[in-house]
């Protein structure tokens, strides 16, 4: 069946928004504390979940592209930053310690790339929603994670940075009809070799090419990736190798990948998130559960109050609008 470079968008960005909704409940936890609570999450666990932060930021840069175009600039960036996502509080509770201490760093006066040079700049904030950057960039995987990349540096440095490039490279790919191996390759040629992020990815993909679909899948990912003496779940290496590793293990087929991100532990919403971009974008919106789509909202605005109400449509629709600029010159 030929799938659409549209469907292939609207794949990713519902996908995201999906893996992101799904893993929420779930998120901090350990495997073994999500198994005594759920016993294994098949399906939503609430009615009326929307996305969290991964899915506003998506919708946010999604905004932006729409505005600014591929173009667009860090400075333009911090620029909304201090005007859509600050809102006059002291500290910012929207979304993780990498956003907040951007804001902070903003606030003061440091634009990028000082504003994303601070103690969380590693963190996966950028990852959760890069595949953004991806879907405007289809077949150009270098293009889309330098995209990223000047995108990302407003509130990431080296590697939160990576994550978000690895992402994006490889939606970019997955858009333009590579399979998931493919996929996986030209994430990894996106960051520098000796990254901890490409170490990371690499033996995340050779753990899920040798587990598969194995009851030790999940212990294997953990026990290889996971830094379980600290306290946070949200490192970019880790995220994104657990993601890519579980990609691997299942193939890239949405749901078994999805559900393994949500029950795996750490930053859940952000893995399954990156999962359901990446598997979004390589089968389209026809992978994904009619029921699951029907049961994401619009975005609450608790993150960014400009994309209050809007769907993952919205963002398709932003990315296409970007897309048909590109095409004609308008």
């Amino acid at each position: 069946m030929v799938v659409s470079q549209v469907e292939r968008i609207r794949g990713s960005l519902w996908g995201l928004a999906v893996g992101d909704a799904l893993g929420a409940v779930t998120e901090g936890l350990t495997p073994q504390q999500i198994s005594a609570r759920f016993g294994r999450v098949e399906d939503f666990q609430q009615e009326g979940q929307a996305g969290t932060d991964d899915t506003e930021f998506t919708l946010f840069y999604a905004e932006l592209l729409q505005r600014y175009g591929i173009t667009i600039t860090a400075a333009d960036v911090a620029r909304h930053w201090l005007e859509d996502i600050y809102n006059d509080a002291e500290v910012y509770r929207g979304a993780g310690f990498s956003e907040a201490l951007a804001l902070q760093n903003l606030k003061r006066g440091q634009r990028p790339p000082a504003s994303g040079q601070h103690a969380h700049s590693w963190s996966d904030g950028l990852a959760m929603c890069a595949a953004v950057f991806g879907c405007v960039r289809p077949g150009e995987p270098a293009e889309a994670a330098a995209l990223a990349r000047e995108c990302g540096q407003v509130s990431h440095a080296g590697e939160g940075l990576y994550g978000g490039m690895a992402v994006a490279a490889a939606v970019a790919a997955a858009l333009n009809g590579a399979d998931w191996r493919q996929a996986a390759d030209t994430a990894l040629a996106a960051v520098p070799a000796e990254s901890w992020t490409a170490h990371c990815m690499t033996t995340g993909v050779n753990t899920g090419i040798e587990q598969g679909n194995s009851p030790d899948l999940i212990p294997e990912l953990y026990r290889k990736l996971v830094l379980e003496f600290y306290p946070w779940g949200d490192l970019a290496p880790e995220a994104v190798g657990l993601a890519f590793g579980i990609l691997a293990a299942h193939q890239a087929d949405f749901r078994e990948s999805v559900l393994t991100a949500v029950n795996l532990g750490r930053d859940t919403d952000t893995i399954a998130a990156i999962c359901g971009a990446v598997s979004g974008a390589l089968h389209g919106i026809q992978v994904i559960p009619g029921k699951w789509l029907d049961h994401i909202g619009a975005v609450t605005g608790r993150c960014i109050q400009t994309v209050a109400g809007q769907t993952p449509e919205q963002g398709a629709e932003n990315v296409l609008a970007v897309l048909h600029k590109g095409r004609t010159g308008a």
